[in-house]
């Protein structure tokens, strides 16, 4: 269960910014609120350019650094931008090689109001986004939720599923086995079961939801393994040569995405299928945005098969940053 523990303010010196720690954010933020949170965004107004994305030159290093900025702001009060530091040298020195940091501004002054570690804000919107999904496209009954990575991750989206749906059993699995258990371990927590499994095509039949977070560049889930009734959320893939599904995964599924501007543009799972005549982009069934507005049906039938592919929109920062000041104040 969520916990509500009370969270103190920690002001920056000589500023009126605050600022939260993961912890913090966590404890503001319980899946419950977010995923209502992002609800009404979708449905809203909100202005969100493409990312922009810069490479530089780092000293002594062949490999480039990324820099990217996400910004977004609504008809309101509020706007917000990420930056976000790719690193890849960094994991020679044991560092992060993705870091970055979340700033939200009062629109009326351009007054920074509001910072917070990217990564946990990311962490915690994109499972509230897969949950949001799995509530239109689900079925309603879903009870056993296969988990494909045991990556940062993982925790979240479990967590963020048992919300919307009655989970009760959730199997576990990642290349590593040692990593599943002790995964398994540390989120025991008396809600729900949890099963470290080790072979992926014997495990898929049995899910109602297949929540895949992983790095793969080779597809992890096949069409062929799939039953009536299953809903299916990729969230790994966010290159063209990434992929956690097959083609025919893709083509007995109902497709839906976060956002028609950027899953089909960045996603193997989606850019390849297209490209081969797999499926359409004219033939996604709809988006966040569609499916809160009312635009787009969401599950129509308890046999279809669904699929929720997402990379993650700047408009769930803002969303989340937005909800942590009202929470904070």
């Amino acid at each position: 269960m969520e916990g509500t523990s009370e969270v103190p303010s920690i002001w920056l010196k000589n500023t009126n910014m605050q600022f939260l720690s993961p912890q913090q954010l966590e404890a503001l933020l319980p899946f419950s609120l977010l995923i209502d949170g992002l609800e009404r965004a979708f449905a809203g107004r909100h202005h969100t350019p493409m990312r922009h994305h810069h490479d530089y030159f780092i000293t002594g290093e062949e490999e480039k650094g990324t820099l990217l900025l996400m910004p977004s702001w609504d008809d309101g009060q509020y706007f917000g931008v990420k930056l976000v530091a790719v690193s890849p040298h960094n994991r020679r020195q044991g560092l992060p090689t993705i870091q970055g940091i979340y700033t939200l501004f009062e629109t009326q002054t351009g007054t920074p109001i509001l910072q917070m570690d990217a990564k946990a804000l990311t962490s915690l919107r994109t499972a509230a986004a897969s949950a949001l999904a799995s509530r239109f496209l689900s079925r309603p009954d879903s009870n056993t939720l296969l988990m494909v990575g045991t990556g940062a991750l993982a925790p979240y989206l479990i967590r963020a599923h048992a919300v919307v749906r009655p989970i009760e059993n959730v199997l576990l699995w990642g290349r590593n086995p040692e990593k599943a258990e002790a995964l398994a371990a540390a989120l025991e927590n008396g809600q729900y079961s949890l099963t470290p499994i080790q072979y992926l095509p014997s495990a898929v039949p049995q899910a109602d939801i297949i929540s895949c977070a992983t790095l793969s560049q080779e597809p992890l889930i096949l069409g062929e393994w799939l039953q009536p009734g299953q809903h299916l959320d990729l969230v790994g893939s966010f290159r063209p040569n990434m992929r956690e599904a097959d083609d025919e995964a893709i083509h007995c599924s109902v497709v839906y995405v976060d956002t028609l501007e950027g899953a089909p543009k960045e996603s193997g799972d989606i850019l390849e299928p297209i490209r081969k005549g797999i499926l359409q982009k004219e033939g996604i069934a709809g988006d966040l945005f569609s499916l809160c507005r009312g635009e787009a049906a969401g599950r129509q039938s308890p046999e279809k098969i669904t699929l929720f592919k997402s990379v993650g929109h700047a408009l769930e920062d803002l969303a989340a940053a937005k909800l942590a000041w009202k929470q904070a104040k």
